[in-house]
Parts: C-alpha cells; structure tokens; sequence
C-alpha cells in the first residue's frame, strides 16, 4: 500500500531531549512511513514528567505565532496534507492552535490526541479541559482518546462496551468523523488482563460503506510505559491514510506494532540493573523496531461490532 500523494504533516506536541514521547515517539514512525514530518514543540522539557525531575519550557501564544506567522509568510501552511496535536500545557497555546485549525489549514485532515490525562487523574491544568471541549474537538476530524479522555470529554463514565458506544456516539455527534478509544482499562472481562481499542469511523473505508465500527482485545504488559499514546496517534495517522480509512485494517496494524515495541521494551528493561523501576529502562525502545514499523506482524484480529 504505497502512498500515491505527497502526504506532510504539521506535529504540534511535547518534546524531551532524553527518551521518548510526543514528536520523539511520533515523527520517526511517521516518516518511516513515509510521511514527511513538520513538528512544532509545544513544550520542551529535559524528560518526560515521570522522571525524579525534570526542566524545560512551555511555548506560550506568542511563541506559536511566531514559528506559524514565519511559514504563512513563505506560504508553507497550504502544503501540510495532515495536522496532529498533542500534548500542551499552555491555554493559550490551544487558543492559537484554534486560530490554525480555522483559518489556516482547514483543508487538512486534523488529527487530535486530545492528552489530559490517565488512570483517574489528570496532568495537564483542568482549565485545558474545557478548551478542548468547546474548542479543539468540534474542529477535529479524527480523535483518538484512551478510557480516561474519553470520559472526560464526553461526561460518560465508561463501564463495558454499552457507555463506551455512548461515549462514542457522542464524541460524533459533536462532527468528528473518527473516534478511536486507544484503550480501556480493561478488556470489559472482569479481568485486569486485558486490554481493549474501540474504534468507530464514519469515513468509508476501502472496502466498507458507512460506518464502520471495531473492537480489538490484546494481552496486557504489567509495566506503565510513557509515550504509547503519542505512538499510538502517529501509527494511525499513517495507517488510516494508507488504507484509505479502513479502520478494520488500520487497528491491526497499529496495535501490532504498538505491541511489538512495547515487548521488545519490556524485555529490555528486565533485563537491566534495577528493572522496570527506572524510567530510562522504560524508554519506548522505537528506533529498534523500525522493522515492525514498516511490516506489523499482526497476532490480533480486530472485530466488526
């Protein structure tokens, strides 16, 4: 499935100088992909937050007019094919962002990772939660949270598959075309041995009419790895375009890859002094598998709903 146009996307995520999340997890896949990738660093930071400590700067208004103002001048906005944003900590970053999606690059497909938070809390300040309520998501094309994000978004507490389908069905009805559930807490099975990607898409796909709706239950690796989510959004850029939007395919796909380095980084982490412990040995082992990048091995069948 190679890609007839000349596909770019504008990233607009964290960065960190050591490891692995926002465009550190999400230009090196794209562009082995073969996507060429722009990014914009909503923040700088030395790590990731889950490290002892961390430094670093948030971009704030002026900083991201600045950088947009510079490509409007040399007409390069019109060339981005796809927009993906993710991780901010600044309201008046997403503001600006806002002012982007509307006015600048509306033609592109704009892709929203809306990042607030996991496992029941939130990390980034709750003020940026109504932003992308009534702001980011009604102008997105395609969004994909994990449980919590969803939840938050929609007001739904999601339980089993019945709430999540609610959840999803209301994110639509807000416009957005594509609503992915990264994952769930669980597998819906009474276990904590799973874990579930719902996916629903009003595009059709390849080789679908309407919509299309699917589930796709894959084992859980006991450790907490930082990035997955910012991945998780770049592999499905790239799939959902390459298989012109079918998401049976494009669920494969992502998840097999997204398993095999979350192994591949597992093992290696065992396999260091002090473990799964230290964060560094939990960095997303992504340049390693570059093969599973370009040729997922899929294990995991997802299913019509």
């Amino acid at each position: 499935m190679d890609i007839d146009n000349d596909h770019r996307v504008l990233s607009i995520q964290s960065h960190v100088v050591s490891g692995y999340c926002g465009n550190k997890s999400a230009v090196f896949p794209l562009q082995t992909l073969g996507f060429d990738v722009d990014f914009i660093n909503s923040v700088q930071f030395s790590t990731h937050t889950g490290y002892p400590r961390w430094t670093g700067q948030v971009l704030n208004e002026q900083d991201i007019f600045e950088l947009i103002d510079g490509l409007r001048h040399n007409n390069l906005l019109c060339k981005y094919t796809h927009l993906l944003s993710g991780y901010a900590r600044s309201a008046s970053f997403l503001k600006q962002c806002i002012r982007l999606l509307r006015n600048k690059i509306r033609s592109s497909k704009c892709f929203c990772d809306p990042v607030l938070g996991d496992d029941g809390r939130m990390y980034v300040p709750h003020e940026l939660l109504s932003v992308y309520k009534e702001k980011i998501i009604p102008l997105a094309d395609i969004i994909c949270p994990n449980q919590f994000e969803a939840e938050l978004l929609s007001g739904i507490k999601i339980t089993g598959m019945k709430t999540a389908l609610e959840a999803i069905d209301y994110l639509h009805s807000l416009g957005i075309k594509t609503v992915v559930i990264s994952s769930t807490e669980t597998g819906f099975d009474g276990t904590n041995e799973q874990l579930m990607t719902i996916g629903s898409s009003q595009l059709p796909g390849a080789n679908n009419q309407g919509r299309q709706l699917c589930k796709l239950v894959i084992p859980r690796i006991p450790a907490r790895f930082t990035g997955t989510g910012d991945l998780f959004a770049a592999l499905f850029l790239a799939w959902f375009t390459k298989t012109k939007f079918d998401l049976k395919i494009t669920m494969e796909n992502v998840t097999a890859t997204l398993n095999s380095i979350i192994r591949r980084t597992y093992e290696y982490a065992n396999n260091k002094p002090n473990g799964l412990e230290l964060p560094f040995n939990r960095e997303l082992r992504i340049i390693q598998s570059r093969d599973d990048i370009l040729e997922p091995k899929i294990q995991n069948s997802a299913e019509l709903i």
